[in-house]
């Protein structure tokens, strides 16, 4: 591939920890991504919802659910050449600002960026900028969920965004038109919406054209557990929400959170010519590529949803990848 062209590949949440960090048998850091992790290794970075803290703090969160693994499960990410996180989630901070100050420690160590969270509001803010190849990718990202853990001058949290404000949203696209100025795509993440939402919130549908409008090339929305449509907009991507990865959730049989996709997005310099779709299915605390039912099921409910908002998916049984079978490409002009 040409070095003005880069493949991103886009993960819903990861959560390592509870008894999926049990589960990974000691050292085998490559095991939770099942045969999904030669197609990872082949992107030129891979970019994940981080949903887990890493740490060894015990001072847990009085909260419904708290997530952390060992640090070591850090090498996890690694294996999968997860190159950036976002931290800018509703768990971030399960395990007090200690958690989340070892989690960013231990990404800091083995040399994984991270984006959404810091030790103040200035770091949590903070866009990455990624040079890969010959372009220059920018990160924004952000969470409309736990406004108490915002980060603030003098102490560590999240990036919190309350998107139902419109002060907030003027900054917030602000903020994409600056970042827009020093590189070649800008990539937006989201933690918005409720659980288990099938749908994009219409607010949300407004506020993701104005992100492209102002500047962005890619929204990667999460938090509703459970895979929504995608968008071309403007020739641009939205992907409102991507669903999990992996984790140990108990599953819905009738909304089936267990279904989701590894998302790829080819760029080159000014463009985003293609979306691969492979779809994934979550077994037993890994992802693995699904097969037979659940792969057909994943294909049919996502292009239901993506064609409700006015996006065509086809499919490319016959794509040169090993894998093509496997995948389906985002036509790059909505339907009329």
């Amino acid at each position: 591939m040409s070095e003005d062209t880069i493949r991103i590949g886009l993960t819903g949440t990861v959560m390592l920890g509870r008894t999926v960090d049990f589960t990974i048998p000691p050292k085998a850091y490559a095991w939770p991504w099942g045969d999904v992790l030669p197609l990872m290794r082949r992107q030129d970075l891979n970019f994940a919802n981080l949903e887990t803290t890493l740490t060894t703090s015990t001072r847990k969160h009085q909260k419904t659910f708290t997530f952390k693994a060992h640090p070591d499960k850090v090498n996890c990410l690694l294996e999968a050449n997860i190159r950036a996180v976002t931290l800018a989630n509703n768990h971030m901070l399960d395990f007090s600002e200690e958690g989340l100050r070892e989690t960013i420690a231990v990404l800091d160590t083995a040399g994984i960026r991270h984006v959404g969270a810091g030790m103040n509001d200035k770091a949590a803010q903070a866009p990455l900028i990624l040079p890969v190849n010959n372009i220059r990718l920018g990160i924004l990202s952000l969470t409309n969920d736990e406004s108490s853990w915002k980060a603030g001058p003098g102490h560590p949290g999240v990036n919190y965004v309350d998107l139902y404000d419109g002060a907030a949203q003027q900054l917030l696209l602000d903020n994409i038109v600056r970042l827009r100025q020093h590189v070649d795509h800008v990539l937006v993440s989201i933690r918005w919406g409720s659980n288990m939402q099938e749908e994009p919130n219409p607010l949300f549908i407004e506020l993701a054209h104005e992100i492209i409008d102002h500047g962005a090339s890619i929204i990667h929305g999460h938090g509703a557990h459970i895979f929504q449509g995608v968008e071309v907009y403007r020739n641009k991507l939205i992907l409102y929400d991507t669903g999990d990865f992996i984790d140990d959730y108990a599953v819905d049989q009738v909304l089936r959170n267990d279904r989701s996709f590894f998302y790829i997005v080819e760029a080159d310099r000014t463009s985003i010519p293609r979306l691969e779709l492979i779809p994934v299915l979550i077994a037993d605390g890994h992802v693995g590529l699904a097969t037979e039912n659940d792969r057909i099921e994943a294909i049919r409910r996502m292009k239901d949803l993506s064609s409700a908002l006015g996006t065509r998916i086809d499919s490319h049984p016959h794509m040169p990848d090993p894998d093509a079978f496997l995948q389906y490409t985002v036509n790059p002009s909505p339907c009329g």
